[in-house]
């Protein structure tokens, strides 16, 4: 069991290499993550139960609560967060205008910019549009989006609001400053080019509110920065995450731990039995053709960003 989990020391800035006890001590918040993910067709990544836990178990109560997801793509943490009453902002560089009816019919969504999210009955003649599609099946795609500008006035929806925006995440102008109580990204800040990824960093600090919660997980290295080609992304070493995110020499770390931790992930029958079919499918991918064979593992980073007038807030201290 890592140290920093044991002793609960997620009340300052840390670094945490996130260890398989997540899924039966948070086996509540996990379950939560994975029945709204199979609702919405979503497939989540290997290690996403660990990630997911950890950022879920530190966000309290997020009614009103203005976050953040940095990276998020169609991912379950922004539809999780606004089932809890969040008012989210999702800011991927992923085009979503055309996003599906199965989101638009259970959330209240919006484009920061018209471009961003199509209206949805633009989506009928969209998904008619040529494709690489067969005709029959961009006719059902067609009649699926009709039917979704019928039901979507009238179906409940969550009590949050998710609002899309395309972005790139080092330069965000249409944010302002000191905007958000919270930022949370799951395993998206690695996909950056490696010196590029300070400034994504500066850039997330900057729309944080003094006082916010920055909550991160990314890829974890022992000895030296390494590129994982499937994946596409960076693993960074204790060192480079302390630089990158600016935490201080107080701040506190299970990085001894590194090989335990990662013996135990390699180990775990239940991560690899939830398998998504899409590792299956793919040599690009963090388990290429469904291989059960860690290379790296998740960390999470946590900073607070103070302020003379920061003071303990519901989501967190």
């Amino acid at each position: 069991m890592s140290h920093l989990h044991e002793v609960g020391l997620r009340t300052g800035d840390c670094l945490e290499i996130l260890s398989v006890d997540l899924l039966e001590e948070q086996a509540e918040i996990v379950e939560s993550f994975r029945e709204l993910a199979s609702r919405l067709g979503i497939q989540l990544g290997w290690h996403y139960d660990l990630d997911l836990a950890w950022v879920g178990s530190q966000l309290g109560d997020l009614s009103g609560v203005r976050i953040l997801d940095a990276g998020a793509g169609t991912g379950v943490l922004q539809w999780w967060m606004a089932d809890r009453g969040a008012e989210v902002v999702s800011v991927d560089r992923l085009d979503r205008a055309d996003l599906s009816g199965r989101f638009r019919l259970a959330y209240r969504i919006r484009g920061l910019r018209p471009d961003d999210l199509l209206p949805t009955w633009k989506l009928i003649p969209y998904r008619l549009s040529p494709t690489d599609r067969s005709l029959a099946a961009r006719i059902r795609a067609a009649l699926r989006a009709a039917a979704t500008t019928l039901l979507e006035p009238i179906r409940p929806k969550a009590p949050g609001r998710v609002t899309l925006h395309r972005g790139d995440l080092d330069i965000l102008p249409h944010l302002e400053d000191a905007t958000f109580d919270v930022i949370v990204s799951i395993s998206a800040l690695e996909h950056n080019e490696v010196e590029n990824i300070p400034g994504v960093v500066a850039e997330l600090e900057r729309v944080l509110k003094p006082g916010g919660l920055l909550l991160v997980t990314m890829s974890a290295a022992r000895d030296d920065d390494w590129f994982h080609e499937p994946s596409a992304s960076w693993c960074l070493t204790e060192d480079s995450l302390h630089r990158i995110f600016a935490l201080s020499p107080e701040s506190r770390s299970n990085f001894s731990e590194y090989d335990s931790l990662f013996e135990e992930i390699r180990a775990s029958k239940t991560l690899q039995q939830r398998l998504a079919p899409m590792f299956y499918q793919s040599e690009s991918s963090g388990m290429p053709r469904g291989i059960w064979d860690p290379q790296y593992q998740p960390v999470g980073v946590r900073k607070r960003i103070e302020s003379i007038h920061s003071k303990p807030g519901i989501y967190g201290r």
